[in-house]
This record gives C-alpha cells, sequence and structure tokens, in this order.
C-alpha cells in the first residue's frame, strides 16, 4: 500500500532577467544586507529573510539599489511604482535633450561663384535651424594636385557665414577631400 504525499513546489524567479538589473524579493540571496526603511530611515544590517519579513509586513517590495556595497544596500519600496518613476525621469531626460544632426554640403574645386551662393544659403537654413554643417570639398583624378590650391574655397565659405556661425573644425584633409565643420554661433 502506497501512502499518498503533498509535495509543494516553490518556484522562484532565479533565472529571470529584472529590469534595469534590480534584484528583487527573493532573489536577493545575501547574508547580510543594509536595510533602508520606506521614509529613507536606516534600520541597520540585517540578514536578508529579516529584512523580507519587514518588506512583507509593509505590503512592499525589497529591492537591492546597491549591489556593489559592503553589504549590499537594500530598501523596501513599492517597486512598480519606483520603476514607473524611473521610466518617467527616462523619457522627461530624452524630452529634454535636443538632438543635433549633421548636415552636409558637397563642393568641388571649380565651383562657380552662384552655385557656391546656392551652397551657402543652403548651410545657412541648416544652421539656423540648430544643425551642424559639414563642408566637404572633393577632388577627382589631376584635382587631387591642386588640393592646397583650392583651400580658398573653404575659407570663402565659412567667411559668408561669419555672421551665423563659427569655424567648429578647420579644414582639414581627409582621403580625397577637405573637410570643415561649422555650427552655429553662441551669443
Amino acid at each position: 500500500m502506497v501512502d499518498s504525499l503533498t509535495i509543494h513546489f516553490f518556484i522562484y524567479p532565479w533565472g529571470c532577467k529584472t529590469i534595469s538589473e534590480l534584484m528583487i524579493n527573493e532573489q536577493i540571496r545575501d547574508k547580510e544586507v543594509r536595510v533602508i526603511g520606506v521614509n529613507g530611515e536606516q534600520l541597520g544590517i540585517m540578514s536578508a529573510r529579516d529584512a523580507m519579513k519587514l518588506a512583507l509586513d509593509a505590503e512592499l517590495d525589497l529591492v537591492k539599489i546597491a549591489p556593489t556595497a559592503k553589504p549590499p544596500v537594500c530598501k523596501i519600496i513599492d517597486y512598480g511604482k519606483y520603476r514607473y518613476e524611473l521610466a518617467r525621469k527616462e523619457k522627461e531626460a530624452k524630452r529634454k535633450q535636443k538632438i543635433i544632426e549633421i548636415k552636409e554640403v558637397r563642393l568641388s574645386p571649380n565651383i562657380d561663384t552662384n552655385d557656391l551662393n546656392t551652397k551657402v544659403n543652403a548651410a545657412r537654413k541648416f544652421i539656423s535651424k540648430g544643425d551642424k554643417v559639414k563642408v566637404t570639398l572633393r577632388f577627382r583624378g589631376r584635382e587631387m594636385s591642386h588640393m592646397a590650391n583650392s583651400r580658398h574655397i573653404l575659407d570663402d565659405f565659412a567667411e559668408k557665414l561669419a555672421d551665423i556661425a563659427t569655424v567648429d573644425k578647420p579644414a582639414k584633409v581627409e582621403g580625397r577631400s577637405l573637410v570643415m565643420f561649422l555650427t552655429e554661433k553662441r551669443n
């Protein structure tokens, strides 16, 4: 005759990945942790089990916020609310940051003055929008031997935009071209 035994299995998410790599509740397996209470008060150093009991009594989560400290620092907080606050702060930071794009204007060594003025006007629009402008003077074939004589084209270009732009990086040879960067003038 066989007796029936009830076997209870507890499945803990040991291998689960946590958002922002924070360990919560049962994932904390340290012997001793420094605990910070709900209102930010120091509760001292205690075993992880005792800290977990305190968190359960408060119906909140135990979150390891400083895993590299000796002993690791854990805080009793509402993890869902904490995640929401982090996501909101991250979204706010993204909204406030300004993305500066780099627009390119290509020139050739034998460019005519009217064509140069058209390119200057295009660069003026880009700079007024707050973008950086990369001015590239491209050389092909035999034009490579006259690279030094064509530097004045980039100087003229920068001079025509001197009222709204400054030279961020002066003209420099990169392969088969001379490259110069212009940015908006700061007041």
